[in-house]
């Protein structure tokens, strides 16, 4: 989309504004990994088999992912400022209600609030990307968002497990509810949903007809839904290891204590946050998405393979894995650059929420699934095994039908 020229495209307050939809993020990518170093807490606190707690980190993902489509067409309804600050306080009433849960039934509806209170943080920041920076850094800030987010999911692993084993995951929950209503009515007050020049000159807001007319052209085009399904397998290995069961799998195959193994796999999120910022700032150079994506999708098939199928190597070499599985993975942050430029202007939005429903939903999908295979390993005495991940790279193999038919404009 062709953006008015605007003196404040790019500018301090620009950066100021989108860092609150960055911070958002950040909280709701937090959120995801948090449960990793809570594992044995919560299996005994609530009595609960690995199957159970899967299913209990999930349930951040179903709302999540079930929100992104029509989120993406109401943040052009209703604009940024509105639902993030919405969003947030919901997120910061859910980590309250699992803070106090005394009952798998409450953490549950609390996880699920969290999970809706995280839906539109990354959404947003894209859409103010869009609004408030110039057309040829979008890649870019896609993957810094993703930056922040991985940033947070580092937080989330080696410093909460120190924190939880130091203070408790209860006072680790209201934390978290306390920084989310806090950072509510930041976004609230601070953010802005376009510069006053640009929206002067834009269109007044579609209606909710049309609203639902470009949403359901959004969803009835093929190349965004090709698109979704390669981001979804490259984000599959990052949301399992490095969101649940990396550190699970570091304790029962190194036998390294909790703090240890959350510290290392908290080196894969680190390959993450690398890797998203330097693909899309390299895409934005060589004015190339397809073959970077293709690219990082090899290279992920590649170390989760090396992870899954070689004799248990050293423990260096199998962190070096897990941070190639980052860096090749955070390619996809430009499939939200493709997307945009193969699909119209006017439902941008959309085919993003589209986009980032099915890259959440590879994690609440192979969560469980990894779970319910521990759940039959843990009975054999078995430490983490090579089926466990090869539902991964049945994941990940996925991507190389949809990869090569992907049209690009560039």
């Amino acid at each position: 989309m062709e953006q008015p020229k605007n003196s404040q495209l790019g500018s301090a307050r620009a950066w100021f504004i989108w860092f609150f939809a960055a911070m958002s993020f950040g909280y709701a990518f937090f959120h995801r990994v948090a449960p990793s170093v809570m594992v044995s807490d919560l299996m005994a606190e609530f009595a609960i088999s690995g199957a159970v707690l899967g299913t209990l980190s999930a349930l951040y993902f179903y709302p999540y992912v079930l929100m992104q489509v029509p989120l993406g067409a109401l943040i052009d309804r209703l604009g940024v400022r509105t639902l993030l600050s919405t969003a947030l306080l919901i997120g910061g009433i859910g980590s309250v209600l699992f803070a106090v849960a005394q009952s798998i039934e409450m953490a549950y509806l609390g996880r699920i609030l969290i999970g809706i209170g995280s839906a539109v943080g990354f959404l947003s920041s894209l859409a103010l990307a869009g609004k408030w920076f110039p057309p040829h850094r979008f890649a870019f800030l896609a993957g810094l968002v993703m930056f922040f987010g991985m940033i947070s999911g580092i937080a989330a692993s080696g410093p909460l497990a120190i924190f939880v084993e130091n203070y408790g995951w209860r006072t680790a929950m209201w934390s978290l509810g306390g920084f989310s209503i806090l950072l509510a009515l930041l976004v609230f007050i601070f953010v802005r949903n376009a510069p006053e020049e640009t929206k002067k000159e834009e269109k007044p807001k579609e209606t909710w007809s049309a609203m639902w007319k470009g949403l359901k052209q959004a969803t009835s085009t093929v190349e965004v839904w090709k698109i979704a399904i390669v981001a979804s397998t490259m984000s599959g290995p990052m949301l399992t290891l490095g969101g649940l069961w990396g550190t699970p799998y570091l304790i029962s195959a190194y036998g390294l204590d909790k703090t240890d193994a959350a510290f290392l796999v908290s080196f894969l999120l680190l390959g993450w946050a690398i890797g998203a910022p330097f693909a899309g700032w390299l895409s934005d150079r060589i004015k190339q998405r397809k073959n970077i994506i293709l690219a990082g999708s090899f290279l992920v098939t590649c170390s989760v393979g090396a992870i899954a199928f070689l004799p248990l190597p050293p423990l260096w070499i199998t962190i070096c894995l897990m941070v190639l599985v980052g860096m090749c993975g955070a390619a996809m942050t430009v499939t939200f650059a493709l997307v945009r430029e193969v699909t119209p202007s006017n439902i941008s939005s959309s085919v993003t929420g589209i986009v980032n429903s099915l890259t959440v939903a590879s994690g609440a999908i192979l969560q469980p699934a990894v779970g319910y295979a521990l759940d039959q390993l843990w009975m054999a005495k078995l430490s983490m095994a090579r089926e466990t991940i090869a539902l991964i790279i049945i994941n990940r193999i996925c991507s190389y039908f949809y990869n090569l038919p992907i049209r690009s404009n560039n």
